[in-house]
């Protein structure tokens, strides 16, 4: 049995397509106005889940790209510091070895003296440097001054906890160095059941200091310690070369960080974003094609039930 078909089936079929067509058109000019080509969850189940992957894994990656940079900042900052402590004990050598000479008369060595003292005055306010407001040679207490008295700069204890960033998964970068590993620990010679110390060292600087300026002062020269500020220079210039380790390391981290990132907004393009040529195409094709919709339509439901009987 031939089934019949009704000229009400037939304008059923016509309106459907239409509508489809329209649909069409509406998800393509929504592509086209949003450059997207997942507006919606529907558009691509498969595709959002790793749009949603790659959002989340940009968002980690510029969290790790920010923690690079500022370690790059304190990095350098300390790697500036360092230079300037060490710019100053060479002048301090300078005066020791100038001082340590038999034929100075007194009033040389007093002035010698007295350019020292405003040396290891010069070191206390290096000590008690500032980056972004934190006092970065007080370990983890960034908020109290390491030094507040030059007078007991060489009783100081400092903390020696460490400021770490992360700068990849489970990549962990310390970028600090506490006061006594740059200046020293109390000498031997402080009163250890008063001055607590992990370590002593003799050679730490504002003791050096105060032995130059008091054996100047009393004219009996400088050269025992001589010997004592140099093992300070060395200690320094190892701290130093510590800090520009770290930096290659996280400059290394800085480029790859930027490598990914690019990897991934390349993915996560290629997941949402629309080719406008093809677009454009299909545009104009399903256009074409509801145009010939119409017109075919319009014949289809044009005769009237005169029309027909005639």
């Amino acid at each position: 049995m031939v089934a019949r078909i009704t000229q009400g089936a037939i304008t059923s079929q016509l309106l459907r397509n239409l509508n489809n067509n329209l649909n069409r058109s509406s998800k393509i000019e929504e592509q086209l106005s949003t450059g997207m080509k997942i507006n919606k969850p529907s558009d691509d189940p498969v595709g959002i889940t790793y749009s949603l992957r790659y959002r989340s894994d940009l968002s980690v990656n510029e969290r790790y790209k920010s923690n690079v940079d500022s370690a790059v900042s304190w990095l350098d900052y300390n790697d500036t510091l360092l230079s300037q402590v060490n710019d100053v004990l060479k002048r301090v050598k300078e005066l020791a070895v100038q001082g340590s000479n038999g034929t100075n008369p007194d009033v040389s060595l007093d002035n010698i003296a007295l350019e020292m003292n405003q040396l290891k005055g010069q070191l206390v306010e290096i000590g008690n440097s500032t980056f972004n407001g934190k006092y970065v040679f007080n370990g983890q207490f960034t908020g109290d001054i390491p030094y507040p008295d030059s007078n007991k700069a060489i009783e100081t204890v400092t903390d020696s906890g460490t400021i770490d960033y992360v700068i990849g998964a489970g990549i962990k970068l310390p970028v600090n160095l506490s006061g006594n590993a740059v200046f020293g620990y109390p000498p031997n010679s402080v009163d250890k059941s008063v001055v607590k110390s992990p370590v002593y060292e003799d050679d730490n600087i504002f003791n050096v200091l105060d032995q130059m300026i008091t054996n100047l002062q009393s004219g009996t020269g400088v050269a025992n310690q001589i010997s004592l500020l140099e093992s300070r220079m060395d200690k320094i210039l190892t701290q130093q070369a510590d800090i520009g380790a770290r930096t290659n390391r996280v400059e290394l981290m800085q480029s790859r960080l930027a490598d990914l990132n690019m990897n991934l907004q390349s993915l996560q393009a290629k997941t949402e974003d629309v080719d406008y040529d093809d677009l454009i195409i299909k545009s104009k094709v399903n256009d074409n094609v509801y145009q010939a919709s119409l017109s075919v339509g319009s014949k289809i439901i044009q005769p009237t039930l005169v029309d027909f009987l005639n």
